[in-house]
């Protein structure tokens, strides 16, 4: 078997469907798995040498491929957009599933149950994205929502919205949920100056703003552990 082989001229233990209906998902290496998303190769290379290219790119780690946007997927030779699109959605369906509430909403009763929750979603994002939790008396989480998506170093926050949601959710608490790319965990002088403004508007209606919990990698900052 030649390295330009079609998958096809494989023999059954070697293709990567096969393969994983016998084996499960566990026995596929990363290649391999995205061979599957994939599909199909080019005239040049199979599914399984795509998928390597594509790891290649990204320096080997998923975590860098799953940051990858849809035009720089397609910047890597074979990958159409379809293809690009497919993988896509496959990460996103991935950091999904990783930040779905339970089928019971949990009690939110510390800063680490947030960011166990949000982590997921946001630690490896590259640009900022920020969130609102919304809760009952309980402190049982009513629903989640992303409030707005920004750059790499900044969001923009719409108090409003934000108040707006939590009545018609009949919240007594919200907790604000952001990112930052840079991986720096402390608050910067416009989330600060954010908070007090959100907390100040939310008072207005008899709603809790509960914490601000800033997301950096697998760190964490929150205003409330920290005293601000």
């Amino acid at each position: 078997m030649t390295s330009l082989a079609t998958i096809k001229s494989w023999t059954e233990q070697e293709r990567p469907r096969e393969k994983m209906i016998a084996g499960g998902c566990s026995s596929l290496s990363n290649s391999e798995l995205l061979a599957i998303l994939l599909r199909a190769g080019t005239k040049k290379s199979n599914a399984v040498e795509l998928g390597r290219r594509l790891l290649s790119e990204a320096e080997g780690r998923l975590v860098n491929l799953s940051n990858f946007s849809i035009e720089a997927l397609q910047r890597v030779e074979g990958v159409g957009p379809a293809k690009a699109v497919t993988i896509a959605a496959a990460f996103e369906l991935g950091r999904r599933l990783e930040s779905e509430p339970p089928s019971s909403y949990p009690v939110i009763d510390r800063s680490k149950t947030v960011a166990d929750l949000m982590g997921p979603r946001l630690c490896n994002l590259p640009h900022e994205e920020c969130w609102a939790l919304y809760l009952n008396t309980a402190h049982r989480l009513v629903g989640m929502e992303q409030v707005s998506l920004g750059g790499t170093d900044k969001t923009v926050l719409d108090i409003k919205i934000i108040a707006k949601k939590a009545l018609e959710k009949l919240a007594s608490a919200v907790i604000l949920v952001h990112n930052h790319p840079s991986g720096i965990r402390f608050p910067s002088k416009g989330d600060i100056e954010r908070t007090s403004s959100l907390r100040k508007a939310l008072e207005m209606f008899d709603i809790q703003l509960k914490d601000h919990i800033i997301i950096a990698g697998k760190k964490y900052f929150s205003f409330v552990d920290e005293n601000y």
